[in-house]
């Protein structure tokens, strides 16, 4: 009875690390226990540095591998030595139990596949090379991750640019003699960029924790920016640039209210959610 209690907590810390994965990156608008808690500790043990998103991001991905290691290893403990055919003259049967059943589970996820210990027993014949598929599309997953991470902070990172070059050009004093057309195509150009940051916000969450030193190239810096050109121009007399300049506030306010619910903390966040944004990226120590 002990032995297959120890199988079934083995089985559970692999479906968690499963589910953790699956919440992290397959379910947009979730993020998964395990990767939100590294991810807002080392935001904070790091103090919001440059590089705590990216050693976040590979602490995650360590932390999965190494439980999934030691979750199959559980699976395996009970059946040392009895389910597994040991070479000839070996003295690896006689090692600890344990030590023989990390061996295995490191060989099999990392798919070295040596062939000098291997499964006797029907059923673990067929668990054994379900850790070789987990391990494989474990380093999938984690590229995958990657691949889909950075695409969305380099869009955020230009809009970010695109609104300080705004501000450097004057645009929000220059707004109210712009042609209507012109005026409302910068401002719908805006908002349209700033819902998708938004929605990367929310399918990726893991990006907020990227801090990026340069504050025009900081979303959290430039989208007062934003907020003042969507302010001006509903105080314009065109009926074209004050929906325009609506819309954009309500992106920006929409955005806002993603940061306030999933990543400020009261009384942190306090009465001006921007503020908070902004304070949170300590952009005002830059």
């Amino acid at each position: 009875m002990v032995d297959w209690f120890i199988t079934a907590v083995g089985a559970v810390v692999v479906l968690a690390i499963l589910v953790d994965i699956f919440h992290t990156l397959a379910n947009p608008g979730r993020q998964g226990f395990l990767s939100k808690l590294v991810h807002t500790a080392a935001w904070r043990l790091t103090r919001r540095s440059a590089w705590s998103g990216p050693v976040a991001m590979l602490a995650v991905i360590g932390i999965w591998g190494l439980f999934a290691v030691l979750g199959w290893a559980l699976i395996y403990l009970p059946h040392m030595p009895e389910g597994f055919s040991f070479p000839s003259g070996s003295p690896a049967a006689q090692d600890p139990a344990f030590l023989d059943a990390l061996y295995v589970s490191l060989v099999t996820i990392s798919t070295l596949g040596f062939g000098d210990v291997f499964p006797a027993k029907g059923w673990l014949r067929v668990v054994n090379p379900l850790e070789a598929i987990f391990g494989f599309a474990l380093l999938t997953v984690a590229i995958s991750w990657v691949l889909q991470v950075y695409p969305a902070l380099s869009r955020r990172r230009a809009l970010a640019l695109r609104l300080s070059l705004l501000e450097r050009a004057g645009t929000r004093d220059a707004l109210p003699d712009l042609e209507p057309a012109v005026a409302s195509s910068i401002l719908h150009g805006l908002a349209a960029d700033i819902v998708g940051a938004r929605v990367d916000l929310g399918d990726y969450a893991e990006t907020y924790y990227f801090r990026e030193k340069r504050r025009d190239s900081s979303l959290p810096g430039t989208l007062g920016v934003a907020h003042e050109l969507g302010t001006v121009a509903t105080q314009c007399p065109h009926p074209d640039v004050q929906l325009a300049g609506r819309v954009l506030l309500l992106a920006v306010a929409d955005l806002l209210a993603v940061v306030g619910a999933r990543f400020l903390r009261e009384p942190h966040a306090g009465p001006d959610p921007m503020d908070a944004y902004f304070r949170d990226h300590r952009h005002h120590e830059d």
